[in-house]
């Protein structure tokens, strides 16, 4: 009778922590942590694996986003290059943004490409209203509209991309934020060009004005759109190591000294490579790394902005 009453109560407290546990699973998770699982069973987007570039990863605060204003702007040398090629397909620039108008699919880009040129000689800024595009001219203003959900901003076209079939436009991560898909990777989108008003558009090539530049134009003699195309791919395929560009000179004596000033501020190596530039001349890159974590590069920035000695970028080699 005991044994059979003993029996009788291991049984009933193994159905009450199966029970328990069931319970337990099936409890919806907190919300970041649902945000997360839905961030990394996105579909792949644009340029990036989202399992590896997660929206999680940076904290966003959507005021702190300063709009884009349309304003007329010069055509960059660098990003404008017609016709191009990438990955076989050959591009032809527009003559210029009036009336262009598309609906597709837009991807975004982040923390992987923060840093790196982009195809105009700037450096990407994920946290900025920017975008890629194959044939827009270079820098040109459009609105994009997420159509499902009615959301819509105002970006700058400094980038040229996606290189992938089926996407129209490679958002920044802010924008992707701003329109409500960064979770999702991708979002059917209505793209709409704007040209400000004073603008000239019969010609590719606009009169040159007095008006600063969004963001600081990096010079890089050898920016081009197929040399930063071929770095995404490079990122995207999680291929090569990166590095800061500290400069790029046509004197060897000139890298030596700043190879001498870098060396004494960092612990990475730091390497001068040499390369022959347009009509045999040679061009005397300073590099440092490879990097291991984004605090690096981080750290040598701040490092050569109080010395100032520049503000160095991201390649991928």
């Amino acid at each position: 009778m005991t044994t059979s009453l003993s029996a009788t109560i291991r049984f009933i407290t193994l159905l009450l922590a199966v029970a328990l546990t069931a319970c337990r699973s099936s409890t919806p998770p907190p919300a970041a942590t649902a945000t997360a699982t839905a961030a990394n069973t996105a579909k792949p987007g644009g340029r990036y694996t989202l399992q590896n570039d997660v929206p999680l990863l940076e904290t966003l605060d959507l005021a702190a986003i300063k709009p884009v204003i349309p304003h007329v702007e010069p055509r960059t040398q660098a990003g404008n290059k017609s016709p191009y090629t990438v990955l076989g397909k050959v591009y032809q620039i527009r003559e210029n943004e009036a009336g262009y108008s598309e609906v597709g699919v837009a991807s975004w880009y982040g923390r992987k490409f923060h840093g790196h040129l982009t195809s105009n000689g700037e450096r990407y800024d994920m946290f900025q209203l920017s975008a890629a595009h194959t044939t827009l001219p270079i820098p040109s203003y459009i609105k994009v509209t997420n159509l499902d959900n009615g959301k819509s901003i105002v970006a700058r076209v400094n980038d040229r991309g996606p290189f992938h079939p089926g996407r129209i436009i490679d958002m920044s991560y802010a924008s992707a934020v701003m329109l409500g898909y960064a979770g999702a990777g991708t979002a059917r989108v209505k793209v709409e060009s704007i040209v400000p008003d004073g603008a000239r558009t019969g010609s590719k090539s606009p009169a040159p004005v007095e008006i600063a530049q969004v963001q600081p134009v990096v010079v890089n003699p050898s920016v081009s759109e197929e040399i930063v195309a071929k770095e995404r791919l490079m990122i995207e395929a999680g291929r090569g190591k990166e590095f800061m560009q500290a400069g790029a000179f046509g004197s060897e004596k000139s890298a030596l000294a700043l190879q001498a000033r870098l060396q004494a501020m960092t612990k990475m190596p730091v390497v001068i490579q040499a390369e022959t530039a347009a009509k045999g001349a040679k061009l005397y890159r300073v590099r440092v790394g490879p990097l291991t974590d984004d605090s690096q590069g981080q750290a040598l920035q701040d490092a050569m902005a109080a010395a100032k000695l520049g503000t160095p970028f991201k390649v991928r080699l």
